[in-house]
């Protein structure tokens, strides 16, 4: 099997989205904590990357979800935190 540089970036991908749903279940991520829907984003756009090289319709299209999902859930946190003011 022949790895090339956008399968490692989509592995990289994978591990992150890993990463960040095993640091939400073990610490249970605020509302306000914009880092783990970032880490999902990063991750999702890494995989998008590869699957450019390697085309799958499904993949593409979950991972296209994950993505604007990730966004709104970034959007939302820096929402809540300008809400709740300076500390």
């Amino acid at each position: 099997m022949d790895i090339t540089f956008p399968d490692l970036l989509g592995f990289l991908g994978v591990a992150m989205i890993v990463v960040a749903y095993g640091w939400q279940q073990a610490r249970g991520i605020g509302r306000t904590d914009w880092r783990h829907p970032a880490v999902n984003g990063i991750g999702a756009a890494l995989l998008l990357y590869s699957l450019a090289y390697r085309p799958n319709p499904a993949s593409i299209t979950i991972e296209f979800v994950w993505l604007v999902i990730s966004a709104y859930g970034i959007l939302r946190a820096l929402k809540a935190r300008t809400a709740k003011g300076p500390n």
